[in-house]
């Protein structure tokens, strides 16, 4: 175990962090970017991106990962493994204990560890996520032109990305495991009313299958005239599947912001975990967060947009506020940190 002292951290590495990290090193602030449980967050999940500015024949998730790692790394700042399991945030320095067993007090965080997209636990989801199986209506409506697709969900985001998807799609079917939506009322009345688009009630998505090579070629609903049909079926009650033909599935039973860690911390957050951010005098936005030295980039704060270049915005910022931040430190103190690493120091 470690006791380490950093003036910046930046919690993630996905398109957010990734940014926050360029420009946080190019400042010459030594930045630690903490890969988190998923390095690269969401985007890695994506076969390509085609609407991320610069690569007019689209780019692979994976590969924009990777090409910003390298430049954030080109530019001075360090990767590391683990997360951050417990923050004390209280006064300076920011005391943060890792996943691996290490604490580092630094004088500044931004959180960009994203949010995670809930699935609905269907057969075989782990490998065609990605293959047609997708997330995000905006980030991958476009590969299924001409496709019968579904939509899993009830909420006003399964009722946004039907609407979106419809553009493309021959057909989109909402399947919901109850015969009532939870989306508003305006939105519920658009999606009923678009021609494009129906409804599979009482339903639920058992299986996609497919291959990573074809896609999704065909989806299993169950169904039951009560609603939540797979809760019956596994209590040994009668229920009817079938098997329908399909080129694409996707989830919008919304999204978890990965701000656990922050619980206690004074951070605050909405009821469902995401960061609220801060406006200047001016009333403009900021990525300061409620707390002094901790800042917020990407999905963690951005409940609505969660594209990749909105990130990779709110990243650049994350990491100019906390240069303004550090440089506010060092006029006070007229000294700074920089990277120590004392093995059996203890916090200051």
């Amino acid at each position: 175990m470690t006791d380490e002292k950093r003036d910046l951290v930046i919690a993630g590495s996905g398109i957010a962090g990734l940014s926050a990290a360029v420009y946080a090193a190019r400042a010459d602030l030594d930045p630690l970017v903490l890969e988190g449980e998923q390095p690269g967050g969401q985007l890695t999940l994506t076969t390509d991106v085609e609407n991320y500015l610069g690569f007019p024949d689209g780019v692979g998730g994976m590969e924009l990962v990777q090409r910003g790692k390298e430049q954030a790394e080109q530019f001075g700042a360090a990767f590391r493994h683990g997360r951050i399991d417990d923050a004390a945030l209280d006064g300076q320095p920011l005391e943060l204990s890792l996943s691996t067993g290490d604490t580092i007090h630094a004088r500044s965080l931004i959180v960009a560890t994203g949010a995670s997209a809930r699935w609905v636990g269907a057969q075989n989801e782990g490998e065609l996520m990605g293959h047609g199986l997708s997330t995000c209506a905006t980030c991958d409506g476009a590969f299924h032109r001409g496709d019968d697709l579904l939509v899993i969900g009830g909420g006003d985001s399964a009722m946004e990305e039907a609407l979106f998807l419809a553009k493309f799609a021959d057909s989109v079917t909402i399947v919901h495991r109850r015969e009532e939506l939870r989306a508003s009322e305006i939105m519920a009345d658009r999606a009923r009313d678009h021609d494009k688009i129906q409804f599979r009630w009482n339903t639920e998505l058992e299986a996609v299958q497919g291959s990573q090579a074809e896609g999704v070629t065909d989806a299993v609903l169950v169904s039951h005239p009560d609603g939540y049909p797979r809760e019956k079926a596994e209590s040994g009650t009668a229920v009817e599947r079938e098997t329908v033909d399909v080129g694409g599935v996707f989830y919008a039973v919304g999204h978890t912001p990965n701000t656990q860690f922050l619980d206690g911390t004074g951070v605050e957050r909405d009821e469902s975990g995401y960061v609220f951010t801060q406006t200047d005098d001016a009333g403009r936005p900021t990525a300061r967060t409620s707390v002094d030295g901790v800042f917020a980039a990407g999905d963690v704060a951005d409940p609505r947009y969660r594209q990749a270049v909105t990130s990779a915005g709110t990243g650049s910022m994350a990491a100019l506020d906390a240069e303004e931040f550090l440089e506010t430190l060092r006029d006070a103190s007229g000294s700074t940190v920089r990277a120590t690493v004392s093995p059996d120091q203890s916090a200051p």
